[in-house]
């Protein structure tokens, strides 16, 4: 593996903030510059060990999805090569792990899909009998494909805190408070905009799912985000389809009924959940084998649902 990053440290441009994995700079009016350090947080706290090479898996996953999915919808890409932006001497940071992407306003909701029942989405069904209040048939295991995907959106937490699973009127209404911003979204409302990110995040996590089975994985769920220009314009943004965002299941050893292994953080989730923890911080130190062993299914998830050979 190579040295990790867990953060960048970039003085040729302002940093705008630093989010659980990534760090974003300003470039001009117009374009952000965003690296993806080795962090890795679970159940939203930071862990103090980093993955080494993580973030060019997920720099390398993300952009594979929006290439293979750009026909969907507009996305943040700009091509413009990170290294272009930078010093000389700042290349190594961001080489293989960094994007210049559109400068974009995000809706303030976390685009949540879901096509099998496991997580809290299987606990929640077990009590209520309802996924986030959407109401599912009596008799579903767990790991059990959902007869469609479900539509569960919540809100973007701030550093620290927790995502909360909301209803897709209050969706609607967070996305109006967005657009109550004269600059952004004229002629469009909060109801209209909510919408569209909903049906985009079915359209899109329906055809990564039936491309993935081609591939010998399941995408059992994912969250998506989405930003807006000053026009109103959606455009799928931030990460895509990642082993951070998703959890991917191997096909092949997939049995519904028990708890399918995974090629994405939920090695880590199931590691911390044998400690003596509140899941707050500060994070538990993780092993040298679970690092690696991170490692390796990141990775194996990438060539997998790729083809390609990651390039560390």
């Amino acid at each position: 593996m190579t040295q990790a990053l867990y953060e960048s440290s970039i003085k040729s441009l302002p940093l705008l903030g630093r989010g659980k994995v990534r760090d974003i700079y300003a470039i001009d009016s117009e374009r952000l510059l965003i690296v993806t350090s080795d962090r890795i947080s679970a159940f939203d706290v930071i862990l103090p060990d980093p993955i080494p090479g993580k973030g060019k898996v997920l720099t390398q996953m993300a952009s594979f999805w929006f290439d293979k999915l750009g026909y969907l919808l507009p996305n943040q890409l700009t091509g413009v090569d990170p290294e272009s932006v930078v010093t000389a001497q700042e290349r190594d940071q961001v080489r293989g792990r960094a994007l210049v992407v559109k400068r974009l306003k995000p809706l303030p909701i976390e685009a949540v899909v879901r096509g099998y029942l496991i997580g809290s989405g299987w606990k929640d069904y077990q009590s209520t009998g309802a996924v986030c209040g959407v109401k599912l048939e009596a008799g579903l295991k767990l790991a059990g494909k959902l007869p469609e995907p479900i539509f569960t959106p919540a809100t973007k937490a701030e550093q620290g805190e927790h995502d909360e699973n909301i209803s897709f009127e209050q969706a609607q209404i967070n996305c109006g408070a967005l657009l109550a911003d004269a600059l952004y979204g004229t002629g469009k409302s909060g109801a209209g905009i909510a919408a569209q990110a909903r049906d985009a995040a079915l359209a899109l996590y329906t055809a990564a799912a039936n491309y993935a089975t081609t591939r010998g994985i399941i995408i059992a769920d994912t969250k998506f985000e989405f930003g807006i220009d000053t026009s109103g314009t959606l455009h799928l943004i931030d990460e895509v389809l990642t082993p951070d965002s998703s959890r991917f299941w191997p096909a092949d050893s997939f049995r519904e009924g028990s708890n399918p292994a995974s090629f994405d953080k939920q090695f880590v989730r199931d590691h911390l959940e044998t400690l003596d923890w509140n899941k707050a911080a500060p994070g538990p130190a993780l092993p040298a084998a679970v690092v690696v062993r991170t490692h390796a299914k990141y990775v194996e998830a990438y060539e997998r649902l790729s083809g390609r050979k990651f390039i560390e």
